[in-house]
């Protein structure tokens, strides 16, 4: 395996095309500063204005209109810097937008303030005057209870970029500092990165290599630890800070609060799963040991294959072909979506030094997404990249269909489209082969790819990160002792003797991204609840589940997550949809036990 090459000599082919928003790197300073120009013009022209509700709208439009423009240029800086974190340029304009958002902030402060100092009755006529404010009014009037002093407000918006720092800072130590070298197994040295771990050595069917990367990135990881723990403290302290300012008795609440989501809803998620999938994911680990003569099963084991000699290897444009016939069901304009997404270079699929790890899609209204990932050749790797296309799917829809302000749903609803891709894609690949291998391949995939990663990776996170919280409501911080701790009882919990937590699992923390993002690694779970159960309805009822599912995609931010659920069929107040779901996990890992047992007989 070579080194991750750099950015300027990986294909352009491979990269995404950012001219949409903004033509090049020097159309950026003049652009940043005309915004920062228009805010305070904003600001002069508004201010102090604001007293019936036809005033109401004319700001909420002046004030839509500014936000669209901020979007691109703050978009630009942003894709540019995730695709690589070592360009000096791209981490100084990342930088030089974080400053100019804080002064933006500050001046936009007083809309709030000012609108929430209204009587009411004038918000709803304005509401009544204007529909497409009404969501924003309603949400607004939401907050209410939790709204600071003006100048309190404008001066919290002015160190907005501040409040940012512990995750940039996170991400350049990650991918910048950390330099990991190489590491020896079986008389032989490899390269290994942050990427190459997480797409490569992980999966690697050889144990000894699979275990010595795992301890070399480990003992990497293990020498920033004292500092990332430091940084995540200081992320969640201002958070507690911020709760405690808005008079929120508990962090967990205030995080839940912009969610439009109860601690039911949260807790049933972790509390469920932690119980009831442990048992059957269990299972799963002792399969794969069996399959792969493990002698002994530790953490650094749990992401390889079934069937690791067969493991299909594919191009980007074979991968294509699978995604459009997975998603063909969607409809025409879906399918025209996706060939705007492959032909328009929406994706970043080069693997190169100082990329940001994982995938991700970013969706500037206004503009098409952007989709990042490290494209690894691997067939599971297409389930990465229908995912993020199913975020990209999910907001071209609302986009087209709602303003700025009723464009974006709930962060619990956020990840139901991109795990729908998910489950669309298995449902074509088990209907379109009945080669056995084949069969049980896929099913391995779509427990260890789709299920493990969302129930049980980012579930993990989620049992962990509630811990951290619960001890920052107690008035408690945190070092690398203790979020290492916590993690360790998380993972013990949740594997039981089924699997050896080595040393070096511990620090699976300082991996995510996910904990600066407020109460995120739960969604997936929420989201792929949601939707196993439409793919269901569309795999039994076609075009009309298709329809109704369109529909929840084009409401945007209109509707509660519980609303929106709704809509596709779904009633997540209850358990019923979680436990099924847990169970249909169950079934697939029995499919899987069954289907080795099959293959064993045959080899016979």
């Amino acid at each position: 395996m070579e080194v991750l090459p750099l950015r300027k000599d990986v294909p352009v082919e491979q990269t995404w095309d950012l001219k949409d928003l903004l033509e090049n790197d020097a159309e950026f300073e003049p652009a940043l500063a005309k915004l920062v120009e228009d805010a305070i013009n904003f600001e002069r022209t508004y201010q102090g204005t604001i007293t019936d509700a036809q005033k109401v709208i004319d700001v909420l439009t002046a004030y839509e209109a500014l936000y669209e423009s901020i979007i691109p240029i703050g978009s630009y800086a942003s894709l540019n810097n995730q695709a690589d974190h070592t360009d000096n340029a791209a981490q100084m304009r990342a930088a030089k937008y974080g400053t100019a958002v804080g002064k933006i902030s500050s001046t936009f402060s007083f809309v709030r303030s000012e609108l929430l100092a209204l009587d009411e009755s004038i918000l709803e006529e304005a509401a009544t005057l204007s529909p497409n404010y009404k969501v924003y009014l309603v949400e607004l009037l939401k907050q209410k209870p939790h709204q600071l002093h003006p100048e309190v407000e404008k001066a919290l918006a002015a160190f907005s970029s501040t409040f940012d720092a512990p995750y940039e800072t996170y991400n350049t130590a990650k991918l910048v500092d950390m330099h990991f070298g190489e590491f020896e197994a079986n008389g032989e040295k490899h390269p290994l990165s942050f990427v190459l771990y997480e797409n490569d050595w992980e999966f690697d069917a050889d144990t000894k290599v699979r275990h010595a990367a795992f301890q070399a990135f480990s003992n990497k990881l293990r020498d920033y630890q004292h500092t990332t723990a430091k940084i995540y403290n200081t992320h969640i302290q201002q958070e507690k800070t911020m709760a405690d300012l808005r008079g929120f008795d508990s962090v967990i609440d205030y995080l839940l609060f912009d969610q439009d989501v109860d601690r039911t809803l949260y807790n049933r998620q972790i509390d469920l799963i932690t119980k009831e999938l442990a048992p059957h994911m269990r299972r799963y680990a002792k399969l794969i040991q069996q399959a792969n003569g493990i002698e002994k099963m530790t953490f650094a084991d749990l992401k390889i294959a079934l069937d690791p000699d067969f493991d299909p290897k594919l191009t980007m444009a074979e991968a294509k072909e699978y995604v459009e016939k997975a998603l063909d069901v969607m409809g025409e304009d879906y399918k025209e979506m996706i060939e705007k997404a492959f032909n328009e270079r929406w994706i970043d699929y080069a693997p190169n030094k100082g990329k940001s790890t994982g995938a991700f899609c970013s969706s500037p209204y206004g503009s098409h997404p952007y989709i990042l990932m490290s494209w690894n050749e691997r067939m599971n790797e297409v389930f990465t990249l229908i995912h993020e296309l199913g975020h990209a799917g999910h907001f071209v829809n609302a986009h087209a269909h709602q303003s700025y302000f009723n464009s974006r749903p709930s962060l619990y609803f956020i990840e139901a489209p991109s795990t729908m891709n998910e489950m669309l894609l298995a449902n074509y690949l088990l209907t379109h082969n009945d080669d056995l291998r084949f069969k049980r391949w896929v099913i391995s995939n779509i427990v260890s790819k789709t299920y493990y990663h969302n129930f049980v990776t980012h579930l993990l996170e989620a049992a962990y990160q509630r811990k951290v919280y619960e001890l920052v409501d107690a008035g408690e911080a945190v070092n690398a002792t203790v979020l290492n701790q916590l993690k360790r009882s998380v993972l013990e919990d949740f594997w039981g003797d089924t699997v050896d937590i080595t040393e070096g699992a511990e620090l699976t923390w300082m991996r995510q991204p996910h904990y600066y993002m407020g109460l995120y690694p739960y969604t997936y779970s929420a989201g792929l609840t949601i939707s196993t159960q439409v793919s269901k309805r569309i795999l039994n009822e076609g075009k009309t589940a298709v329809d109704e599912w369109l529909a929840v995609l084009q409401a945007g931010g209109t509707k509660s997550p519980v609303e929106l659920a709704q809509m596709a069929g779904v009633d997540v107040t209850t358990d019923q949809p979680l436990r099924d779901t847990i169970a249909y996990i169950g079934h697939l890992i029995d499919e899987l036990e069954r289907l080795t047992t099959e293959m064993v007989a045959i080899k016979g």
